[in-house]
């Protein structure tokens, strides 16, 4: 399982083993890179702790333990946790701020405990398989242990071709399961009991705040998610969040180099690297960049899923890869602009979520008017055009708002996962309708966020021995965004109210007022072109069809594809992914069979 998760950690590791217990952890050194600290501990009473993550009030916390008469001679941050835990209980979580995926060991107890950061930012799995709990960062490393006990799992595959990814606690495999953001799973000889020790904050301020008030909190938060003994640089595209979150590392840390790192495509309408080269030169950065192409895409999967053990549909991931293999010949830690658009408002659904009232009202015969129009728009392989905007606008209106949420966000929609013979999942939409963005946007945030967004940062930096970190997901900005109105959020056709005014004392105007593009690939015209046939021997393939997937029908959504009768690259990449995933367990599957048959011939 520890080579399995060799990536993750380059600069050493470390091994404990004790009655009933083994336990291993990889290191990445980002703070006290000079000492050999691989972050699993071993403290007084037989607590043991190993930690995938960042604690950023480390400092803090040492000094209040000290006062309480811990002695803690490691100068890790991970050092803190056993002693918190000695000393708070299972509330120790309460008072730790950072990113962390963590499992810790009370011998006196004989308890587990799993848990994941607040917004899930890590990763961390586990399975229960008779009296024995595996767990581990990725799930390739559990696949390895489970072997013999590996099966997929119907509700988590359905979960993946609606959405392109795998909400927790569901994973694609039987048995295996996610620790939520937010979560602690405790497991002793009572049972398993999973237990929040933070929830989202929901109550909302009457008034917006001014704008003075977010400032301290969010450059607090650039200086404590900096405050490493590497270099860091940032990923920067041409949008605000990137470059808002840019513009005051460099403010909070002027004497730092800082090195920019940007993707590029050779396709107009998906490259923003023109922007980004002008902003980073205006903030006294080193700007690199990386092109991407069709060619390096089957590579590039092929390599993310045999490390990684998960699909992700997630088209952006290839990308994201590739720019953090280029970072990691120089800096081990990454600024990211995630969770701005989760926190703030920023998503062009939450503008439809926003209008689908006025558009219900409409009288009957315009509405049909406007259905047909929009449906006859024709399909581009532009980035986000209005046409493709519109024709997810007008789909799923007779739907309550999140339902309608979930049908626009969907990789495949309900009706072709039909078509191919899989049974949508059945989830519970009831809300109040009243509090409509506050409700999708909580949904994105404890959703496709951690296991989709984060997931892509995450395992497709690690693979490169690349930390990711996203200051706006830092404890005290989430909860500040949290309290803000609506109309702070979403106002008229303008998304990220309060955040675009915020950064106007950072930024040019051009920069905050610019459209939202997100990070896209071109991937409609690449299966349309370079990918084509390789897409297609994926749709066709047997692994497909032994999961219960009707390949004739994913060959006529192709088909449909090629024609442009509608755009259905993100149907397609999800198949495509789930195709190659398929092989890599195929793979393992092979390789544990042949491990068995030759002990069999040497017991022979």
């Amino acid at each position: 399982m520890l080579q399995a998760l060799a990536h993750r950690g380059p600069h050493g590791d470390a091994f404990i083993s004790r009655p009933n217990l083994a336990m291993a952890t990889n290191r990445l050194a980002i703070r006290g890179v000079d000492q050999h600290q691989p972050p699993l501990l071993e403290y007084e009473a037989g607590v043991i702790v190993a930690c995938n993550g960042e604690i950023d009030n480390h400092q803090e916390l040492r000094r209040s333990l000290a006062d309480a008469g811990h002695d803690i001679p490691q100068t890790t941050d991970v050092a803190v946790l056993a002693p918190l835990y000695l000393e708070k209980g299972l509330s120790f979580l309460e008072h730790v701020q950072g990113v962390f995926a963590l499992a810790l060991w009370d011998g006196r107890h004989q308890r587990l405990v799993l848990a994941r950061d607040r917004a899930g930012e890590r990763h961390l799995y586990y399975a229960v398989i008779g009296q024995t709990v595996y767990f581990a960062s990725e799930l390739a490393a559990l696949v390895k242990a489970c072997k013999p006990d590996i099966e997929i799992d119907t509700e988590g595959l359905a979960h993946y071709l609606r959405s392109g990814y795998c909400p927790a606690p569901n994973s694609p495999l039987k048995h295996i399961h996610k620790v939520s953001p937010g979560e602690m799973i405790v497991i002793d000889p009572a049972g398993i009991r999973r237990v929040r020790y933070w929830d989202f904050p929901t109550e909302k301020a009457t008034t917006v705040p001014p704008l003075r008030s977010f400032d301290p909190i969010f450059r607090e938060a650039v200086r404590r998610q900096s405050d490493i003994d590497v270099d860091y640089g940032v990923l920067l595209s041409g949008g605000i969040d990137s470059a808002l979150m840019t513009a005051v590392a460099r403010s909070v840390r002027p004497e730092k180099p800082l090195s920019a790192y940007c993707i590029r495509f050779a396709e107009e309408s998906f490259d923003e690297g023109q922007h980004a080269a002008q902003l980073a030169g205006q903030l006294g950065c080193n700007f690199i960049e990386v092109n991407v192409s069709a060619q390096d895409v089957p590579r590039t999967l092929r390599e993310l899923i045999r490390a990684n053990g998960e699909p992700l549909a997630d088209p952006a991931w290839i990308p994201l890869s590739l720019v953090t293999k280029r970072a990691s010949q120089d800096v081990r830690l990454l600024l990211a602009g995630e969770g701005a658009d989760e926190l703030f408002g920023g998503y062009p659904t939450y503008l439809g979520a926003r209008w689908a009232s006025h558009y219900a009202n409409l009288a009957p015969p315009v509405k049909a008017l406007a259905q047909r129009a929009i449906e006859a728009l024709p399909t581009s392989d532009k980035k986000v055009t209005l046409s493709f905007l519109l024709k997810r606008f007008i789909r799923g209106q007779e739907l309550d708002g999140l339902a309608r949420h979930m049908l626009w966000t969907a990789s495949i929609p309900p009706l072709w996962q039909h078509k191919l013979g899989i049974k949508p999942p059945i989830d519970d939409t009831r809300h109040d309708a009243t509090r409509l963005i506050d409700t999708i946007q909580r949904y994105d945030f404890d959703h496709s966020l951690p296991d989709a967004l984060m997931a892509k940062a995450d395992r497709g930096a690690m693979l490169h021995g690349v930390e990711i970190r996203a200051p706006f997901l830092d404890q005290s900005v989430i909860e500040f965004a949290a309290t803000l109105p609506v109309e702070a959020r979403v106002r008229g056709l303008t998304t990220k109210v309060f955040l675009k005014r915020y950064a106007l004392d950072y930024l040019p105007k051009d920069v905050v007022t610019r459209r939202k593009r997100g990070l896209s690939v071109p991937l409609a015209a690449w299966l349309r072109g370079p990918l084509r046939e390789w897409a297609q021997a994926h749709l066709a393939s047997g692994e497909l069809a032994a999961v219960g997937i009707d390949t004739r029908v994913a060959q006529a959504l192709f088909a449909e594809h090629q024609a442009r009768i509608s755009d259905h690259a993100r149907a397609i990449w999800t198949l495509v992914v789930l195709s190659e995933w398929l092989q890599w367990l195929n793979s393992e599957r092979v390789a544990v069979a042949v491990k068995e048959e030759q002990v069999l011939v040497r017991q022979s």
